[in-house]
């Protein structure tokens, strides 16, 4: 098969691999579209992966085409998402079916081979069926939309409330979608991206602050007449992105923090103030629920069926695996504006 490989730190191939085959549980996916996460840059251009060589990618779709065990024979033919997290089945969080917080996981594009190929070799355990109408490029941000909306739901009943996005990346864009979608009566936006915030504008959010221009405490209190928000959504992972959310937000109001850090975040005296002082809940948020009814997998696909939220359009950007090059270079350098690159290898 063809495949993206990283044989060291910026040495990423397109190259002939060794097909993937499925034994036991597993299925074989044919995979039909892959997107390039913001975590996937520093994976291959400054920190690695776990070891050498790697496939890339763990935002994937396709169709399974080959099942190893007589009862996932059921699911050849089937077009299916896949939860790149392989839990280790065995330690306290797994028991307790919390296997974002499993202690000895496996990964789908960085400690083993990804979704930057034709075919991967997975647990059945790990497919999400793709229901009718739903195309597989749409379906391939399964992964970005279950972490959105896990976050969403820790914001707690949104409904009729003012609440602030900071940061207008994928995940703060769809963040935003699920917070529309449970009522929220005034979604902010803030970035310090004016090309972000003005395609915030296109997907139905109007209310954008643009911090190198605006104060945004100010701008709040222009854009909900002085009510203020309730709760804050950190979708960066920066010291000063948080600080602005836990100035802004109310008394007894709700920060989550969301975006993966880079560096170290360090924390002002004045911010903590913020904390003390008007009584906030701070909490984190990690990956995604998975298995069971409260599946958030499960609820994505709902919705995106529904079309209680749209993924499609932020797809700015379509690449052949053989564009990888072309691909990664739109990301880096920013030379045109970008939201979701992906790799599409055939859409059906």
């Amino acid at each position: 098969m063809k495949a993206c490989v990283l044989h060291r730190v910026g040495d990423l191939r397109y190259q002939e691999a060794e097909t993937a085959v499925c034994r036991g549980n597993e299925v074989l996916v044919q995979i039909k579209a892959c997107g390039i996460c913001g975590s996937d840059l520093p994976r291959i251009f400054t920190k690695g992966t776990y070891h050498f060589p790697t496939i890339p990618g763990h935002e994937f779709a396709g169709v399974v085409v080959e099942a190893g065990a007589d009862e996932d024979q059921k699911w050849v033919g089937k077009r299916v998402a896949v939860f790149p997290l392989l839990p280790c089945s065995a330690c306290e969080a797994c028991r307790r079916g919390r296997y974002a917080q499993c202690e000895n996981y496996d990964y789908f594009g960085s400690r083993r081979d990804g979704g930057f190929s034709e075919y991967i070799s997975v647990p059945a355990w790990n497919l999400v069926e793709v229901p009718k109408g739903v195309d597989l490029a749409e379906a391939a941000m399964c992964e970005p939309a279950a972490v959105a909306y896990h976050a969403a739901a820790h914001g707690g009943n949104v409904s009729g409330e003012n609440v602030l996005v900071s940061g207008a990346g994928t995940i703060g864009l769809i963040t935003a979608m699920w917070l529309r979608a449970a009522g929220a009566s005034r979604i902010i936006l803030a970035d310090i991206d004016e090309r972000k915030l003005e395609f915030a504008k296109t997907l139905g959010f109007p209310s954008v602050v643009c911090l190198e221009a605006e104060s945004l405490t100010g701008r709040i209190a222009e854009l909900t007449d002085g009510e203020g928000i309730s709760c804050a959504f950190e979708c960066v992972g920066i010291a000063g992105s948080l600080e602005n959310c836990l100035k802004a937000v109310d008394a007894f109001g709700t920060v989550v923090a969301v975006g993966n850090p880079a560096g170290e975040m360090r924390l002002g005296q004045k911010a903590y103030w913020n904390i003390l002082r008007k009584e906030l809940r701070v909490c984190g948020t990690w990956n995604s629920e998975y298995g069971g009814r409260n599946s958030d997998w499960k609820k994505v696909m709902k919705a995106l069926q529904s079309r209680q939220i749209c993924l499609k359009e932020l797809i700015t950007h379509r690449f052949s695996l053989a564009e990888q090059e072309q691909a990664f270079e739109v990301l880096r350098n920013r030379s045109e504006f970008a939201v979701k690159v992906m790799f599409i290898n055939e859409e059906r």
